[in-house]
Formats: C-alpha cells, sequence, structure tokens
C-alpha cells in the first residue's frame, strides 16, 4: 500500500491508525520467561494469549465451550498482545520489515477441524498492519490444552531494521 500522491509505503503505525486499532499494554509473563528476544534482526515473541485487561478473555476448547467465532475473536487478542509486545520491545512497528513466522495453536475439542479459519484471524491482521507484501509462513496446531485454559495461543517471529 503506498500513500497517495507518495512513492511511500504507508507505515505499520499508521495503517493501526487508519484501522482505528489502538494496541493494549504490551503483556507482562505470566512465569519465568521474557515476552521478546531479539537476536540479529530477528525477534521471536513468546505465545501471546488472549489476554484483555489483565485477564483471560476466553476460556475453554474450541468445539466444546467455544465456537469458530470466539476462536477467531480470541486470537485477533493474541494477535494485538503481540503487536503490542513487538512494539513494545523495538520502539515502533515500523522497524518490522517482514513477518517471518506464525504458529498457532488451538485447543480443540472432537472433530474440530476449523483450524485454519480460526488461525486466519491472525494472519489477516497481521497483513492488515504490514501488508501483503510481509505476509508470513505459518503453523497451525490443534493441541488438548494450553495454558490457563486458553483457546489459541500465538507465537509470532519478526524481521526487524536495525
Amino acid at each position: 500500500m503506498v500513500n497517495p500522491g507518495s512513492s511511500q509505503p504507508v507505515s505499520a503505525e499508521r495503517r493501526l491508525q487508519d484501522l482505528g486499532i489502538v494496541l493494549p499494554n504490551a503483556p507482562h509473563p505470566l512465569g519465568a520467561y521474557v515476552e521478546a528476544v531479539q537476536t540479529g534482526s530477528l525477534l521471536f515473541l513468546s505465545g501471546m494469549l488472549p489476554v484483555k485487561d489483565g485477564k483471560l478473555q476466553y476460556v475453554g476448547r474450541l468445539g466444546k465451550e467455544l465456537d469458530e467465532s470466539a476462536g477467531r475473536d480470541a486470537l485477533r487478542t493474541a494477535t494485538l498482545n503481540a503487536l503490542s509486545a513487538a512494539k513494545a520491545h523495538v520502539g515502533s512497528l515500523d522497524r518490522v520489515t517482514r513477518v517471518v513466522s506464525v504458529k498457532v495453536y488451538m485447543a480443540t475439542h472432537g472433530d474440530f477441524y476449523n483450524q485454519p479459519i480460526v488461525a486466519d484471524a491472525a494472519s489477516e491482521l497481521l497483513r492488515d498492519v504490514f501488508g501483503e507484501g510481509k505476509m508470513s509462513v505459518r503453523s497451525v496446531l490443534g493441541v488438548t490444552a494450553l495454558p490457563l485454559g486458553a483457546p489459541v495461543m500465538l507465537e509470532v517471529t519478526f524481521e526487524i531494521n536495525n
């Protein structure tokens, strides 16, 4: 995406404004780890949960207590937390040159097979913020349980300009 009347690409920070997105406060670790580690030009984020205002937004498994729509909403919240953690670590999301990898973990029950549709909530938000040209590879995994009973957890790796 390019600014009208300019050859400069629209910045991630500007896209957030245009989308009406206000990032939450950066999440804090819930255990003995850190939220982000940068090595060279890569920024690795810990597993982000759907925490809003210090509380888990949803508890349960997709296909039992929660449906696809709740899973997408929970994953959008986890993605906003990932963006917030990245911004807190590097100062500005405009320093992100690529979304390298997205890993989505979902606590599922029975024959819930819509993991890719739920995972698209994260991929679509990252695409909207950083642009089609910075899309990542993605893995989607269904698991029995996640920390604190969360339905989803998201790991993201960004490439950062130094």
